[in-house]
């Protein structure tokens, strides 16, 4: 029974997390996405979405943002940065 009650959990917790992403589509200068490319090869803790989800963060709590999420996404990636750096 156990088990069933974390199956349903599980995928209760898999729905919601759906429900919070958004897809975006964008273009790009070929020296940003060169740049990013190369950073997320040389970065295996890293991948193109944690880059854009770090950077639009950044970006808008240094533009004034004050939502909590926001900033907890902020904050995660000032702690944990990347061995390159």
């Amino acid at each position: 029974m156990d088990q069933i009650s974390q199956t349903n959990l599980s995928d209760v917790n898999n729905e919601e997390c759906s429900l919070n992403k958004v897809s975006l589509e964008t273009e790009l200068s070929e020296t940003l996405y060169n740049t990013m490319k190369d950073f997320v090869l040389s970065n295996p803790t890293w991948d193109q979405y944690k880059l854009i989800n770090s950077a639009l963060a950044t970006f808008l709590i240094q533009n004034g943002c004050t939502d909590n999420t926001v900033s907890e996404i902020y904050l995660n990636q000032l702690f944990t940065p990347s061995k390159s750096f």
